[in-house]
């Protein structure tokens, strides 16, 4: 199924860091949130690596991140995909990720998952010029990772904040 992005970038002039899915997922795009599954862990993972209470309404996620200087996209704007598929992804299109590192102080670009990063280097790399570090995918069909384990992993963009 052919699925365009519809969810705005979340970030602002001062955003130090930007942290990249692939696309959002059926509940996210229903949601009109990043990561808005209610059992995705990317929120819970934030707000304990941040030492601050979970955002329950999109407002709060928004603010939260504004809050901290992060910045939150997909890589793509367009593809075909199967539900919330990662690798089900064809005829990707990527957003104009350059854009808002240009109107921004991003100087350093996370992903959340192989496959983002993958398409990352693919598609935006080149144009963008920033390397990505791939983060785990906080979505639940990643049983691997437990959320102790994400908070771990993730606690690694706290020394690109300061």
């Amino acid at each position: 199924m052919k699925v365009v992005h519809k969810i705005e970038p979340i970030f602002t002039p001062s955003s130090k860091i930007l942290i990249l899915g692939t696309m959002p997922s059926p509940k996210s795009r229903e949601n009109k949130i990043y990561y808005g599954h209610p059992k995705n862990r990317f929120w819970t993972v934030l707000s304990s690596i941040l030492k601050e209470n979970l955002p329950n309404t999109n407002l709060e996620k928004i603010e939260l991140l504004k809050k901290y200087n992060i910045a939150l996209w997909d890589v793509l704007h367009s593809c075909d995909i199967e539900g919330a598929s990662d690798n089900s992804i064809k005829n990707p299109v990527p957003n104009d990720i350059k854009s808002i590192v240009d109107k921004s102080e991003i100087k350093h670009i996370f992903t959340t998952g192989k496959k983002a990063l993958e398409l990352y280097n693919k598609l935006c790399l080149e144009n963008v010029g920033i390397e990505a570090i791939s983060l785990p995918s906080t979505s639940p069909a990643n049983f691997r990772y437990s959320t102790e384990k994400l908070i771990e992993e993730y606690s690694i963009i706290l020394k690109y904040l300061k």
